[in-house]
């Protein structure tokens, strides 16, 4: 069952997918970040030829809401063919702003929600400040 709160999230993620630059692997990810002030961020994937300067749709979303003030996260929704998860490197970066917040994956080929999981159960053991 799909939360009503998640339908502009899915629908602004949906919007960045579209935005996404991805002509190595044509694996196109969206994402959408709500913060507790109620501001939406998103991001998309940009490729490079070399791979290692690729920027994937969720730490391209973090840094956008960093940039606009966001520091306490909400909820997430993460749009691609076949609704993956994150990379641990996004995981990472999205546990640095909690991990009592819900991400949700979302089927771009059918806009069906795949799964829902706190931050925290996709990354445990985070690293954390006070680490």
């Amino acid at each position: 069952m799909q939360l009503k709160f998640e339908d502009e999230l899915i629908q602004r993620a949906m919007e960045a997918q579209r935005k996404a630059y991805a002509p190595y692997s044509e694996f196109l990810v969206g994402a959408a970040i709500r913060t507790s002030d109620g501001a939406i961020a998103t991001g998309c994937n940009v490729e490079n030829a070399s791979y290692g300067l690729t920027m994937c749709a969720e730490r391209a979303a973090i840094f956008a809401m960093v940039n606009h003030g966001g520091r306490e996260i909400e909820s997430v929704v993460i749009v691609s063919r076949g609704g993956v998860t994150p990379c641990g490197a996004c995981r990472q970066v999205l546990a640095e702003f909690g991990l009592n917040y819900p991400v949700v994956l979302v089927d771009s080929e059918t806009g069906a929600v795949q799964a829902r999981w706190l931050m925290r159960d996709l990354l445990p053991g985070a690293f954390r400040l006070s680490n």
